[in-house]
């Protein structure tokens, strides 16, 4: 490798680490150290904000779908940005042997780099997205990419303490497990599902080892390629689950008890609808303020976090929807099998 080739790789991982470095301080870490100690002296992050201040969501409307999205993507939009700088930057930035080596084999090394990789990141499951759909173009394996994806929301260290201040700690133990349990085994899982030629099927959109003019134009370029296939359709579902919210959460009170229908109805909807990060905080605390059992609480502290309708459909290009389902009906097992528990403990 000569001098030049040296001395540009080198500007390739600086802008790299300067981007993802001082995007997650500015839009993750240093937000999330405040309202620690908010949660801390408050027991509180915020209002649910699938009902606002209200018991229970609006009814469906165009009105009730402008409001959640504006509130959404107020909460969110940062993030969203920076996963789409970060999801292009790694197709440019850094070579894709690098990351097929750390990512690409099948066994569960590159399952725990990826779910490590993803406890800094910390963000929402849509914003994320984007960085799953980078990993996946620069050969990243499919079980890796998902341990990336659900290890953003599920082992996100700031949500696991706002989770004990406000919720309490056992509520943290029992999501970690079951985190833990979900990032590891459903990367080892899809792995599993995929042949090893298969995996590494998927190349980047522009070879970064090409000469196709300046670094930024086509970093440029795959941005603008990425934002223009993912945004509009996010944007899209985010509204119609706005409008929605009623129909997926009918019924919120004393009236929610641990019957099964009730948990698995509270799992799939928490699947379907879509957050912001640490958002399940608030909704189930409203929810058990309301008088919901332990076991349907359970199940959306465990399945509203990880997956959504908008970013499985954002990432069925990169993952393919037979691997999607497989993901979705695990995270809704995994939601039903979280609330056993919680009931078995007396939560």
């Amino acid at each position: 490798m000569n001098n030049m080739v040296k001395a540009d790789l080198r500007l390739r991982l600086t802008v790299f680490l300067l981007v993802a470095v001082l995007g997650l301080a500015y839009v993750k870490w240093f937000p999330y150290y405040e309202r620690a100690f908010f949660a801390a002296s408050h027991h509180s992050i915020g209002v649910s904000i699938l009902t606002d201040s209200s018991p229970n969501p609006p009814r469906p409307s165009i009105a009730a779908a402008l409001s959640y999205t504006w509130a959404y993507g107020s909460a969110i939009w940062k993030a969203l940005a920076l996963g789409l700088l970060l999801g292009s930057a790694v197709q440019v930035l850094v070579p894709a042997q690098w990351v097929s080596k750390a990512f690409g084999a099948a066994g569960m090394r590159s399952i725990a780099a990826a779910a490590g990789l993803s406890i800094p990141a910390m963000m929402c499951t849509c914003c994320a997205a984007p960085v799953v759909a980078g990993l996946r173009a620069s050969r990243a394996s499919p079980g890796a990419a998902v341990a990336f994806w659900l290890g953003n929301t599920m082992l996100n260290p700031a949500t696991l303490v706002f989770m004990g201040f406000v919720l309490g700690w056992h509520w943290t133990v029992l999501r970690l497990v079951f985190g833990v349990v979900m990032v590891f085994g459903l990367g080892y899982l899809v792995n599993r599902s995929v042949s090893t030629a298969k995996a590494a099927s998927v190349r980047p959109s522009i070879d970064p080892h090409v000469d196709r003019g300046s670094l930024l134009a086509r970093w440029f370029e795959i941005l603008l390629k990425m934002a223009l296939r993912l945004i509009p359709e996010y944007v899209v579902l985010v509204f119609l689950l706005g409008a929605a919210r009623a129909w997926l959460f009918p019924q919120i009170g004393p009236d929610i008890g641990n019957e099964l229908i009730w948990i698995a109805a509270f799992a799939l909807a928490g699947a379907v609808f879509v957050i912001p990060t640490a958002g399940e905080i608030p909704i189930v605390q409203a929810m058990l303020l309301l008088g919901v059992s332990a076991g349907p609480a359970a199940a959306l502290l465990v399945t509203l976090p990880p997956i959504s309708a908008p970013s499985v459909a954002m990432l069925v290009p990169s993952l393919g929807l037979r691997l999607l389902t497989l993901v979705a009906v695990a995270v809704v097992a995994l939601g039903i099998g979280a609330s056993f528990v919680a009931i078995a403990l007396g939560f």
